[in-house]
């Protein structure tokens, strides 16, 4: 159950994105409705619901996704908090509608199962987790200069290429024609459209539209990719976010990143970063993910 039809999710888009959505969908491409623990999560929000114990027996329903909440939480944006020894006590901390946002990107990465290309399955869940994680590590760093908190950084970072892994749901072939199986490759836009005449970061806003995500997130989700064409959007230091995470676990990885020498001058003063700062920068965050895997 969800508050949004997926027609009223793609009201926003162009004429041109609108009329390729409709065909993915017509083409069977599925958009996974909220489980059950969100829906209750969001009436206690809706009614304003303080009391945490009542929403640690909602969270405690699932019991992969308070795990899986307990994993996220031990990120270096939350060591003053840490050690977390009950959901009572991350609702405590961390906040309740900031819990609520990890909960909704945690539960989307049960959700979604990819039955062919199990190891790109499982490679695109690891990206996605690492770039959230460093996501967040970035906002708790930058949060004076952007206003985006740890817990909005990690929900854009799982969401802004979930269409990636609906578009491998749907079509066998997009696993090997967008080369997701090579070390350093990701998804090439106009490929994508050539081969498949979809865009997974329409289709991703969609997905975030559906499951009533912030306007800002879900704009952030939508436009990825293009930074260098946006004026002073709202979604602008998400975006930022997400980019500089997506190139800090490149260098992580050792490969290159094939956007980054074509968006950095956009993305690093919005987050107050220079070409003298951002190396250590870099070193400080690379530092504190791999403290927080362990």
């Amino acid at each position: 159950m969800t508050g949004v039809s997926l027609a009223e999710a793609a009201k926003a888009l162009g004429e041109e994105e609108g009329r390729k959505f409709r065909r993915l969908m017509e083409r069977g491409v599925k958009i996974p409705p909220q489980p059950r623990v969100l829906e209750e999560l969001r009436q206690c929000i809706r009614r304003k619901e303080q009391d945490v114990r009542v929403l640690a027996r909602v969270i405690n329903q699932d019991p992969g996704a308070t795990a899986m909440l307990f994993k996220v939480v031990t990120n270096a944006a939350y060591a003053q908090h840490q050690p977390f020894d009950s959901v009572e006590q991350i609702l405590h901390a961390v906040g309740i509608r900031q819990t609520v946002n990890l909960m909704q990107a945690i539960v989307l990465a049960g959700l979604v199962k990819v039955d062919k290309n199990q190891a790109a399955y499982e490679a695109f869940w690891a990206r996605s987790q690492a770039v959230a994680q460093i996501a967040m590590l970035i906002a708790d760093d930058r949060v004076a200069v952007c206003n985006i908190f740890p817990d909005q950084a990690y929900l854009a970072g799982i969401f802004h290429d979930c269409g990636v892994l609906l578009l491998l749901q749907r079509f066998p072939a997009y696993c090997a024609e967008m080369h997701l199986g090579e070390p350093g490759r990701w998804v090439d836009l106009d490929e994508e459209d050539r081969k498949f005449s979809a865009d997974h970061s329409v289709v991703g806003y969609i997905v975030s539209r559906y499951w009533r995500l912030p306007e800002f997130i879900c704009d952030a989700i939508r436009l990825h990719h293009h930074i260098t064409e946006m004026g002073d959007h709202e979604a602008r230091s998400m975006i930022a976010i997400l980019q500089l995470a997506i190139e800090i676990y490149y260098r992580d990885q050792h490969v290159p990143n094939p956007e980054w020498a074509r968006i950095k001058d956009e993305v690093m003063p919005e987050l107050g970063l220079g070409d003298d700062t951002l190396p250590e920068f870099v070193d400080i965050v690379i530092e504190r993910f791999h403290a927080s895997q362990h």
